[in-house]
């Protein structure tokens, strides 16, 4: 599939390329209409030419879907999990996976905020990328492994028979005051904007 995807890209490189030079000599005025028309008669009017164009209309035609399909068929298989069941297929949107490692870490205080991507992997293997926000008081080998086991064994327990390997990146530790800050801004947005006095609301 790797081959594949960049014998695409190549392609296309190469379309785009030759797509770019004919509109920059038609502006510079390196080729002109006559000689596109020109070279359109000639072909409309050989058989052999007109036989290698229908071939190669053809060739990007199927080679566009397939490669269309390719694309398409990766991204749905990266954006689930499947394991087979006695009585049929099972997928898991990796989206759910997310919400159930975001409600693992709202049982840890020590954890301020948390955002979790899940990639399926081609290995029977499942990667956890998260990025942290602690508090200032935190142990941070101890929480970022506690959380790491919990994610593993959580994934396992819907029974998932997959290596999970679960990447923390702490992106920033705020202090009390942070803490205190944020939370202020927070609620006073919640309560909404200041009234002028003498426009009581009604």
């Amino acid at each position: 599939m790797k081959f594949f995807t960049v014998l695409g890209l190549i392609f296309y490189t190469i379309v785009i390329c030759a797509l770019a030079g004919l509109l920059i000599s038609l502006s510079l005025h390196w080729i002109y209409p006559e000689h596109i028309s020109s070279a359109l008669h000639l072909i409309y009017d050989d058989m052999q030419s007109r036989q290698i164009i229908f071939l190669v209309a053809v060739f990007i035609f199927l080679f566009n879907l397939f490669f269309t399909q390719g694309i398409t068929g990766r991204w749905q298989r990266e954006r689930t999990i499947a394991f087979k069941m006695p009585t049929g297929e099972v997928t898991i949107a990796l989206s759910a996976v997310e919400d159930l490692i975001k409600r693992i870490s709202s049982g840890i205080p020590e954890i301020r905020e948390l955002k979790p991507k899940v990639i399926a992997g081609k290995k029977n293997n499942i990667e956890v990328n998260i990025r942290l926000i602690l508090r200032s008081e935190t142990n941070i080998p101890d929480v970022t492994s506690r959380l790491q086991e919990m994610i593993k064994s959580r994934i396992q327990e819907l029974g998932i028979d997959a290596e999970v390997m679960a990447r923390i990146h702490v992106a920033k530790i705020i202090s009390h005051e942070e803490k205190n800050k944020k939370e202020h801004e927070e609620g006073r947005y919640a309560k909404g904007p200041a009234v002028p006095f003498g426009y009581g609301r009604h």
